[in-house]
């Protein structure tokens, strides 16, 4: 099929599908790649291994649940419901479970999850306890109408969303021994980039915690609540999160948060994984995330998705990864997030601004 032609049949599919992502439950998603992404910075194969996240594996019965508790506020700005020996807590629109189990005997529920929703694993790094989906388009988003449902799946390839998506799972214990898990959403959009329409290219779109409170529920059924309990526990109302700003102090930008450590450790952890950083580590009890972190390369233009993939690994030298250092302070119910160099002296470069300014928005 011609180019043209095929833009037009994009643009159609993509009027035709902007309905709700979540309307009627309609997810159903194909990776866009089999087997390993190429889009996985190859640095990351080479991460130091750290025992604090060894996570050997293991599978638990769901049969071994029990039925679900009475929802449980714990305070104005969190909100908490249990089920059985899981629990979701709540800031802002950003939510995330809580689960009695040791993470080594969570990874693998967690990995089966994601690979039983049609997805194919980009990060699979048990050692820092973070795992990473391929890009997958929503296939439920493209309508049904006359001629896909005359011609099936003969043609079903030409068919687009025009969007991709990826999630990102991190699960981190906690003080009592049980783990926290957290799924955050990344999502790219295919647009043309001329008034002509005669090509297109792939731009990031905003986190949507729509998608992320979906796929969480379907992780609560994976680890044995039910699908009622699970839907009641998602359709909780978002409680509005505290403030964040941005700052200057003592010459270093930073991000103003008003609340304590352990909500803001939470929401940055988040907002990271949301806007892509690379984690390569993180130590709570100093308030660190160790982070790579790529500088924009200006007004290049992104080649199409396809492109994208095909061009890795090729002679076009790639922009080397920088190594950061993210602090998250806090005294009493104010903390204050800032960068430090890989050495652990105060960043107050434009690379700086650009991480804060980023982890900012996000956060707002």
């Amino acid at each position: 099929m011609k180019n043209s032609a095929r833009l037009g049949l994009l643009g159609l599919t993509i009027a035709l599908g902007a309905c709700s992502v979540l309307e009627g439950d309609k997810i159903d998603y194909k990776s866009a790649a089999k087997g390993s992404t190429l889009e996985v910075p190859p640095d990351l194969k080479t991460l130091s291994r750290d025992s604090r996240y060894n996570v050997p594996g293991g599978v638990v019965s769901a049969n071994a649940l029990q039925a679900s508790q009475a929802a449980q506020p714990s305070g104005p700005q969190t909100a908490l419901s249990a089920l059985g020996d899981v629990r979701v807590e709540r800031n802002g629109d950003q939510r995330w479970l809580v689960v009695n189990r040791p993470a080594d005997k969570l990874w693998d529920p967690v990995r089966e999850f994601w690979l039983e929703n049609g997805f194919t694993l980009a990060l699979d790094q048990a050692n820092i306890g973070i795992m990473e989906t391929d890009w997958a388009e929503n296939r439920a988003k493209i309508p049904q109408d006359i001629i896909r449902s005359t011609l099936g799946k003969v043609l079903d390839s030409l068919y687009s969303t025009g969007e991709r998506d990826k999630f990102r799972t991190r699960l981190e214990r906690n003080a009592q021994g049980g783990t926290e898990i957290y799924v955050s959403h990344r999502g790219m959009q295919e647009v043309f980039n001329s008034a002509t329409k005669e090509s297109t290219v792939w731009q990031p779109r905003a986190a949507d915690p729509e998608l992320e409170t979906e796929f969480l529920r379907r992780l609560m059924v994976k680890l044995g609540a039910s699908q009622e309990q699970a839907k009641a526990v998602a359709a909780l109302p978002a409680a509005r999160a505290p403030s964040a700003r941005t700052a200057q102090v003592d010459g270093v930008p930073v991000v103003q948060i008003d609340e304590g450590f352990d909500r803001a450790w939470r929401r940055v952890g988040l907002a990271l994984d949301r806007t892509g950083f690379t984690v390569e580590d993180r130590d709570r009890s100093q308030g660190l995330y160790f982070v790579r972190y790529v500088a924009p390369k200006g007004d290049k233009k992104e080649p199409g998705f396809l492109g994208k993939l095909l061009s890795f690994g090729s002679s076009e030298k790639a922009v080397p990864p920088l190594k950061y250092r993210i602090v998250v302070r806090s005294q009493g119910e104010a903390t204050t997030v800032s960068v430090l160099n890989a050495a652990g002296a105060p960043e107050s470069s434009a690379n700086a601004e650009s991480i804060v300014r980023v982890l900012a928005e996000d956060l707002k």
